[in-house]
């Protein structure tokens, strides 16, 4: 749902890529269908405004944890190119696909509109230009 929401917002939002293996839209859907039978907790996207905006949204969301840890049963979300990958140089950031506007979302056991709300008040309160 969270993805989804996403998904459907994402020009509103500022997101310019949304990876989830449950939608439609990812490019092996139909290969996470096959060997899934759940999609998992994991969301990444990509903002416009740089690492400076993905900085912001990260820490202003309030049930969004800002951690490392992607492993716990709270939602978290990481900006991997200013924690787990910072020590890399940007150009192999880049091939590993960790840009600077990347942030990624575990999505832990609080309600499902309670998180999209704080998405929604994360996103949009910190201009998408």
């Amino acid at each position: 749902a969270i993805a989804e929401f996403l998904d459907q917002n994402k020009e509103r939002l500022g997101i310019t890529r949304l990876t989830y293996p449950g939608l439609a839209s990812h490019p092996q859907h139909e290969l996470a269908k096959r060997q899934m039978t759940s999609f998992g907790a994991m969301i990444t996207m990509q903002l416009t405004g740089g690492q400076a905006r993905a900085n912001k949204v990260a820490q202003s969301l309030r049930l969004f944890a800002y951690a490392v840890s992607l492993g716990g049963v709270e939602s978290l979300v990481q900006h991997p190119a200013s924690m787990t990958h910072a020590i890399l140089p940007p150009e192999r950031r880049e091939i590993l696909s960790v840009t600077d506007n990347l942030l990624r979302l575990s999505v832990g056991v609080e309600h499902v509109d309670d998180l999209i709300a704080d998405l929604e008040a994360g996103l949009s309160g910190v201009g998408t230009e």
